[in-house]
């Protein structure tokens, strides 16, 4: 408010410039925004969510925390070679490369890394004997991804075109092939595993208790999400 400035005992050239106050007036003006996402080629850290706040290395080099090796922000570190054996565990290719195993100097002196080297490997085994895995020499993708619900337009092309079937003109290979390609499952140089992924699917659809309620209900037979 000019007013508030009336008082003042200043110049009049001075004074005439709290006139502008009340003779501006603000635009809107709609910036442009633009959505970038950004998504960065990284390992994330285990437990908590990285800030990646970091404290540089007195020499000034990149330690590349995060990024190019794993971090782990917690007091209690796990062991590097544990934490290997369970990502080749959970991996589903049987081609890695030999793991080194670390060894500890006059290990009759540290007890307490022996016996915490000793749990770590029992709880290892005993988390894969619990879930049996299937090792592919190649990638393969997740049955939950399989069973996502496919978009209504992809189910009304398929309700309206002929699916391979048992009457096709084609070996049996073949047949696999086409129908692993229906169901987005790759098919590498052995469609053996092609073929277990097929058939693990299948299997989680029929044990699936949602659909087995649809199919009580209904009077069908096996059904799915989209992928079965």
């Amino acid at each position: 408010n000019a007013e508030d400035y009336s008082e003042l005992q200043v110049s009049d050239e001075v004074r005439e410039l709290f006139q502008y106050i009340g003779r501006y007036k603000p635009r809107d003006t709609d910036l442009e925004t633009k959505v970038k996402p950004f998504i960065p080629d990284y390992i994330p850290a285990i437990g908590d969510i990285d800030e990646f706040i970091k404290v540089p290395r007195p020499d000034g080099k990149p330690d590349d925390l995060g990024l190019k090796v794993l971090d782990e922000p917690s007091a209690k570190q796990s062991d590097g070679t544990v934490l290997q054996l369970q990502l080749r565990h959970t991996s589903k290719q049987s081609n890695l490369p030999a793991l080194e195993v670390k060894s500890l100097e006059r290990a009759e002196d540290v007890p307490a890394k022996l016996t915490n080297w000793i749990d770590n490997v029992k709880s290892l085994h005993k988390g894969a004997s619990s879930a049996a895995a299937v090792h592919y020499s190649k990638n393969m993708p997740d049955i939950e991804t399989l069973m996502t619900e496919w978009e209504p337009e992809v189910e009304e092309v398929l309700r309206s075109i002929r699916l391979p079937d048992e009457t096709l003109d084609v070996n049996l290979k073949e047949q696999a092939k086409l129908m692993c390609a229906v169901l987005d499952i790759p098919v590498y140089t052995n469609v053996v595993e092609s073929l277990h992924v097929m058939l693990t699917t299948y299997l989680e659809f029929k044990n699936n208790p949602f659909l087995q309620q649809q199919h009580n209900s209904q009077g069908g037979g096996v059904g799915g999400g989209g992928g079965g």
